[in-house]
C-alpha cells in the first residue's frame, strides 16, 4: 500500500527540475575534485600510478554496486530523501579526503564518492526526468547523460585552479564543494516530491540486486552498451591517468594542466545533445560514434608526438562527439520508460557506464609497471573500436512504441 505524494514544497516542479539537475551535477563535481591532487599525492605521500589506478577502480566499482543494489530505492522512499542522502554521502567522502596521507584514506574517500554518485545517478536523475518541462524534448536525455561528463571536469578544473593558486591546496577545493553540496541539499528539500512513498517491506525488497530493462528496450540498450564501452572506458583512462599523462607524456606537472588534460575529454560533451536534436536518435548515434573513432585516432597520434595543444584540441572535439552519441542513445531508451521504469533504467545504464570504466582501469593499473602510457592508451583504442562497431551494427530504428508509454509523448 502506498501513501499519497506530499504536496508541501516551496519550489515549483520547474524549479525542482533545476534543483535536481544542479544537485546531480554537483555530486559529479565532487567526484572530479580529487583528480588534480593525484600528482601531489604521488610527490608528497608516495602513491604510485598503480595506486591511483586502484583508487579510481574502487570509485567506479562502488558506484556500480550502489546502482545495482540501491538503484530503485527512490521508487519507494521518494526521490527527495534519497537524493539528499546521496549529497550527504558525497560530502562525507570529501571529509575523508581531507586527511589523505596514503592509499587507504584515498580509496575510502573515493569509495564513499562512488556509492554517492551511484545513488545520485538513479535518484536525482529520475527526479530531474520527473520534473522536466515538456519542451525541449531532448532536455531530460541531455541532463541524465551529460551530468557526469560536465560535473567531473568542472570539479577537476576548479580544484586544479585552487591547488595551483589558492591557499591550503590540499583542502580548499574540498571545503568549497562541501559547502555547495549542503546548499544543494537545502534546495532539494524545498522541491516537490514526485513519487509516492511505499511500505518498508517493498523498499527492502528493492535492495535485491536487479538489472532493469523496460519492455522493448533490449536492442537499444545493447547499442547504448557499445557507446558506453567506447566512451566511458577511455574516460576512465583520463580519470585514472590524466595527471600522469600530463607529467610523463606531455611534460607538465602543473595541477591545472593535469586537470585540463583530464577535463578536455568530457568538458564540452553537454553540447553534443543540442547539436543533434533534429536528428533521429539512432542516426545521431551512428554518425557520432564514427566521428568519435576518428577523434580517438587523433588523440593517440597526439599522445605519441607528446604535443599538448593538439592533444587537448582533439580531446575537446571527442568530448562533443561522445556527448552526441550518449544523448542519442539515452533518447532511444527514455522514450521507452514510463515513470515506474525511470530509476531502474537509469541505474542499468549507469551500471554499464561504471563497469566499462572500472574493469579496464583495474587492468591498466596492473600494467603501469611494465607498459608505457602510450601502450596503455592503444589498448583503450582497441576497446573504443569494439564499442563503435557494436553501436553502429545495433543502432537501427526500432518498432513504434505504444502511445502513452513514453517519456517523449507527454
Amino acid at each position: 500500500m502506498s501513501v499519497a505524494v506530499r504536496p508541501s514544497a516551496l519550489l515549483s516542479r520547474t524549479a525542482g527540475f533545476a534543483a535536481a539537475s544542479a544537485a546531480l551535477v554537483l555530486v559529479f563535481v565532487s567526484a572530479g575534485s580529487p583528480v588534480p591532487l593525484y600528482n601531489t599525492y604521488r610527490a608528497e605521500d608516495g602513491l604510485t600510478n598503480a595506486d591511483l589506478g586502484v583508487a579510481t577502480a574502487v570509485y567506479l566499482v562502488a558506484a556500480a554496486v550502489s546502482l545495482l543494489v540501491l538503484g530503485r530505492l527512490s521508487d519507494h522512499l521518494g526521490r527527495r530523501p534519497v537524493g539528499i542522502g546521496a549529497l550527504a554521502g558525497s560530502a562525507l567522502g570529501l571529509v575523508v579526503l581531507l586527511g589523505v596521507d596514503g592509499l587507504a584514506p584515498l580509496a575510502a574517500g573515493r569509495a564513499l564518492q562512488g556509492l554517492s554518485t551511484g545513488l545520485a545517478s538513479s535518484a536525482l536523475g529520475a527526479f530531474a526526468v520527473d520534473c522536466a518541462p515538456p519542451h525541449p524534448r531532448w532536455l531530460p536525455a541531455v541532463v541524465t547523460s551529460a551530468a557526469p561528463m560536465l560535473g567531473i571536469p568542472l570539479g577537476a578544473l576548479a580544484s586544479g585552479a585552487l591547488v595551483d593558486h589558492g591557499p591550503a591546496p590540499r583542502h580548499l577545493g574540498y571545503a568549497v564543494v562541501i559547502a555547495l553540496l549542503v546548499a544543494a541539499a537545502v534546495l532539494l528539500a524545498l522541491s516537490p516530491e514526485t513519487v509516492p512513498r511505499t511500505t518498508v517491506r517493498r523498499a527492502a525488497a528493492s535492495l535485491r540486486p536487479r538489472v532493469h530493462v523496460p519492455a522493448g528496450a533490449g536492442r537499444p540498450l545493447l547499442a547504448v552498451a557499445g557507446v558506453v564501452l567506447a566512451t566511458w572506458s577511455l574516460g576512465g583512462f583520463y580519470q585514472a591517468f590524466g595527471p600522469s599523462i600530463a607529467a610523463d607524456q606531455l611534460g607538465s606537472r602543473a595541477s591545472l594542466t593535469a586537470a585540463a588534460v583530464f577535463s578536455s575529454f568530457t568538458l564540452f560533451s553537454v553540447l553534443g545533445g543540442p547539436l543533434t536534436a533534429r536528428f533521429r536518435p539512432e542516426r545521431a548515434v551512428r554518425v557520432a560514434v564514427v566521428l568519435y573513432a576518428v577523434c580517438v585516432a587523433g588523440i593517440l597520434l597526439a599522445l605519441r608526438a607528446g604535443e599538448v595543444v593538439p592533444f587537448l584540441a582533439v580531446s575537446l572535439v571527442a568530448g562533443v562527439v561522445q556527448g552526441a552519441a550518449q544523448t542519442g542513445g539515452m533518447r532511444t531508451l527514455l522514450v521507452r520508460a514510463g515513470p515506474a521504469d525511470r530509476a531502474g533504467l537509469l541505474s542499468t545504464v549507469f551500471l554499464l557506464n561504471y563497469s566499462c570504466a572500472a574493469v579496464p582501469s583495474l587492468v591498466a593499473g596492473r600494467l603501469t609497471g611494465t607498459s608505457t602510457m602510450l601502450q596503455i592508451a592503444c589498448g583503450y583504442g582497441v576497446l573504443v573500436l569494439v564499442g563503435v562497431l557494436l553501436a553502429v551494427v545495433l543502432s537501427r530504428p526500432a518498432a513504434p512504441v505504444p502511445t502513452g508509454s513514453a517519456l517523449g509523448e507527454r
